[in-house]
């Protein structure tokens, strides 16, 4: 015959008085309230399973109220009748909720960030990437469990970011958020990568075409301007560094003397952390203004040092500054230069397209489609470097009609 349950009463309850030993009050079922000489009030359910007598603490009163301890002992009996000890059900919940918490998708990106992403790129790439996440996509969803967010939930998230009109943000944050999940499978914490599904469904972002000047009569101009620059030493370099040189203008703020060989004439460098080495090979010209420029800044760190600190690069906006003193502003930029380049040199002078977007760090794939090393095509590509100087000087110097040496394959 089953127990009689529900006994108690909610007044019964709140009325129990502390008594010199502790004592309990039967609700039935199993469930009483243990009631202790401090005068707390703790619900308990008695019950045996494979021949053992057990118990399980069901709550505080009156945090936990007469009603709904009745309802945890209910579904507690279910898992008995089952033959399931409630007490292991609680324990298995508890570690999965501990599991579940140390796997939100903030806690695996922070792990990714930490032990991956910061070994592989360099420092400004890095902290880049994080302030993306923290910014668009950790405040969203960084408190989810990572294998509960859907490519909806996801893409939710991404088209905030669009209607900011941020739309290449957007995608690098896509990306980077399948890295995370792909992390996450790649350490059994997750089976599949929603971010992966999103391909395609975000608006592409308009290509931005950098103003570059192409016509050798203009090119002339810019470049007379360039050498008739009257402002900072080190923004006079870079200026024309960036003409003969045409490397990507971050590459150039940061470039450390510790990389520059003025004897051998180049320039060698990592573009990311893990990367291959970059090899530059430097025109005559170029050697010459560093050569110079070595007696100012030669003494740290950087070739190109800021304004208000040699312990930091060039600013971002010094070249555009100058650029845009010198008359040239929405004509002209920094990453012109290598629009310049890429343009007259295959166009003007006859280079074959594979070696210049080598010399622009451009990923380039031999007849079987495998990339280029970043060393390949060198004494080429000094030879290239060396005829677009020359060229250069001969239309900054009024040379009439400037017949290029036609680049060789």
């Amino acid at each position: 015959m089953a127990q009689p349950t529900n006994k108690l009463t909610a007044t019964a309850v709140r009325n129990a008085k502390p008594r010199e030993k502790t004592y309990r009050l039967a609700d039935g079922g199993g469930m009483y309230l243990e009631v202790s000489p401090s005068g707390g009030r703790y619900w308990r359910l008695k019950y045996r399973l494979h021949g053992k007598e057990k118990r399980l603490a069901l709550g505080v009163f009156p945090e936990v109220s007469l009603a709904e301890a009745r309802e945890a002992r209910d579904s507690s009996r279910k898992l008995i009748a089952q033959g399931v000890d409630p007490v292991a059900a609680r324990r298995a919940e508890r570690r999965a909720s501990e599991v579940s918490a140390a796997n939100t998708l903030a806690a695996i990106a922070e792990e990714w960030l930490e032990e991956v992403h910061k070994n592989k790129v360099v420092p400004d790439h890095y902290r880049h990437d994080r302030r993306r996440l923290e910014l668009h996509l950790l405040p969203v969803l960084g408190n989810r469990p990572l294998v509960e967010i859907t490519a909806g939930e996801l893409l939710d998230a991404l088209r905030r970011i669009e209607r900011q009109r941020k739309l290449e943000t957007a995608k690098r944050v896509r990306t980077l958020a399948s890295l995370v999940f792909r992390y996450a499978i790649a350490t059994e914490r997750a089976d599949r990568d929603p971010a992966a599904d999103l391909k395609g469904a975000l608006r592409a972002p308009q290509i931005r075409h950098h103003a570059a000047i192409t016509e050798p009569e203009e090119i002339a101009k810019l470049m007379r301007a360039v050498y008739a620059y009257s402002g900072e030493p080190a923004t006079l370099a870079a200026l024309k560094l960036s003409a003969l040189v045409f490397v990507r203008p971050g590459e150039l703020r940061k470039a450390e003397w510790a990389d520059v060989d003025l004897d051998a004439g180049t320039w060698s460098f990592t573009a990311s952390k893990n990367g291959p080495p970059l090899i530059v090979p430097l025109p005559s010209q170029a050697v010459e203004i560093l050569t110079d420029l070595h007696d100012l800044t030669g003494h740290g760190r950087y070739v190109l040092p800021g304004a208000r600190s040699a312990a930091r690069p060039m600013s971002e906006n010094a070249i555009t500054a100058a650029m845009a003193g010198m008359g040239y502003k929405g004509r002209m930029t920094a990453h012109g230069f290598r629009a310049m380049a890429r343009t007259v040199l295959e166009e003007r002078l006859g280079y074959p397209p594979a070696i210049i977007e080598q010399q622009l760090a451009h990923v380039v794939k031999d007849a079987n489609g495998r990339a280029y090393n970043r060393t390949a095509h060198l004494e080429q590509r000094k030879a290239m470097l060396q005829a677009w100087a020359d060229y250069l000087d001969a239309l900054r110097e009024g040379a009439g009609n400037v017949v290029p040496i036609r680049g060789q394959a």
